[in-house]
């Protein structure tokens, strides 16, 4: 069963032709706005519908940005005039639009540090986004994209405990797909805000049966101190993924 989301966004999806490349004027239009609030716009994009529900390892972002919109939308339209199956376009959407570039060397550098490949026994944390991604979820806890005076939401302006549309996502979509994974994946936030958002949430009630790595940096080139919080961090964090595969066992 294919969420109300999806279905309500198919035929728009089924109208883009694929001879080129997406633009903005092609995306962030009318038929894939999904809710509107002062200078904030939020789009629908289709790599989010996608679940892996037996996950053991799952990384949160804030939001997608015009980036992964794209490439999402021109992978599943691709996909979809493939012929194949529904559920096979929103995996391949999934697989194409997750972290990519930089950000994600950033990530998989980190993990391998943490020690992740030891836990998961994999060679290298870069194979959780390939022939290992039966382990893997990516999702953000603001799963669509969200756009402030047309620009890529960073979290910052407006919080997101000063906009009713981002708190709806955040407090209570985002517990809806977590509480879909299998318990005791260990759930990764990457940066400060998803870092609040899920301890909130904790505190709240909202979120069970999984573990927290709180302290992760967030993995993008923009964050200047990334290096050096995940150095303040690495110790604290290695000692909570062996505490969490201990417990796991």
């Amino acid at each position: 069963m294919h969420s109300r989301t999806l279905q309500k966004f198919l035929p728009a999806m089924q109208t883009l032709q694929t001879n080129r490349s997406f633009t903005k004027k092609d995306l962030l239009t009318q038929q894939f706005l999904m809710e509107e609030e002062d200078n904030i716009n939020m789009y629908y994009a289709p790599h989010n519908e996608y679940i892996n529900k037996h996950a053991q390892i799952v990384i949160v972002g804030i939001t997608p940005g015009w980036n992964q919109m794209k490439v999402a939308f021109e992978q599943f339209v691709a996909s979809l005039i493939s012929g194949i199956h529904l559920e096979s376009c929103l995996y391949q959407t999934k697989i194409a639009a997750r972290f990519s570039g930089s950000m994600r060397s950033n990530l998989t550098d980190m993990l391998d540090q943490c020690g992740i490949p030891k836990v998961f026994d994999i060679p290298y944390s870069s194979d959780l986004f390939t022939k290992s991604d039966h382990l893997l979820h990516t999702t953000s806890i603001i799963k669509y994209p969200v756009f402030v005076n047309e620009k890529n939401y960073t979290g910052h302006y407006p919080s997101i405990d000063h906009s009713p549309l981002l708190q709806k996502y955040a407090y209570e979509e985002f517990p809806k797909e977590l509480s879909q994974i299998i318990p005791q994946a260990l759930v990764i936030p990457l940066g400060r805000i998803v870092e609040k958002v899920i301890l909130k949430l904790i505190e709240e009630g909202k979120l069970s049966n999984h573990e927290y790595l709180t302290g992760f940096p967030h993995p993008s080139g923009a964050n200047g101190h990334r290096v050096k919080q995940f150095l303040q961090q690495k110790s604290q964090l290695r000692k909570k993924i062996k505490s969490w595969i201990k417990r796991k066992k």
